[in-house]
């Protein structure tokens, strides 16, 4: 059982859901794990469902825990990023704006606070990057630097080689520019969504995201034209 800083715990949400409800309690409802994010949260705002906010934590762990290990390079921080960014939800849940989606404000909080975890860290850890990413400037596209669906051509040495150089020129990109590769590209994120996650307008997101393309682009250039020269 994983508790959360301020008495929140993850356990034991699905099973209790699924328990059979008490004899006052017998009026049919929708389950859970069938509800939308919104209305989970809707319930635990009210006090309708102990288990609500339980099952929406459990819902995002899997997604948020590797964004997060990404954001900031580490497990262990990624952890305790995690932990903050819902126990914030859990404290501001009443701030909620009905009208938006759960999911990219649960991502703004979790950004604001991986920031808040660099702030605190003055030394960046390495950003761990696995998923595609794909460029439209001129060089390597990072879809092929990055892609983990299949084999890559090379020895299991030069494969680790490469990913290791990618992961390094992106941990020395600008954070606002590394943030808005980790959402559009591992997260799958629409430019509507990314804006509502960074509460940037929808140009400033086209405009950051070609400027993040583009400076990796460059930044990998300059990182393949640096071992050519020691190979030679």
């Amino acid at each position: 059982m994983t508790r959360l800083r301020g008495g929140l715990t993850r356990s034991e949400g699905t099973n209790r859901a699924r328990r059979s409800p008490s004899a006052g309690s017998m009026v049919q409802e929708t389950p859970l794990e069938e509800r939308t994010d919104e209305a989970l949260l809707a319930s635990h705002i009210a006090g309708e469902d102990g288990n609500s906010f339980e099952e929406l934590l459990g819902r995002y762990v899997n997604e948020l825990i590797p964004f997060l290990t990404r954001l900031t390079g580490s497990k262990a921080a990624a952890d305790d990023v995690f932990q903050e960014t819902f126990l914030q939800i859990h404290q501001s849940a009443r701030t909620f704006d009905p009208s938006r989606r759960f999911r990219p404000w649960l991502y703004t909080i979790a950004v604001n606070k991986g920031r808040d975890w660099h702030r605190k860290n003055a030394r960046r850890k390495a950003v761990s990057l696995s998923n595609t990413v794909g460029t439209d400037g001129d060089g390597a596209r990072m879809a092929d630097l990055l892609a983990d669906d299949g084999p890559m051509p090379g020895s299991r040495m030069e494969i680790s080689e490469r990913v290791g150089s990618v992961k390094k020129v992106v941990d020395e990109m600008p954070s606002h520019l590394r943030e808005i590769l980790l959402l559009s590209y591992f997260q799958r994120m629409s430019y509507n969504q990314i804006a509502d996650t960074l509460e940037i307008p929808l140009g400033t997101v086209k405009s950051r995201l070609h400027s993040a393309v583009a400076t990796f682009g460059r930044a990998w250039q300059q990182h393949e034209t640096a071992l050519t020269g020691e190979n030679d």
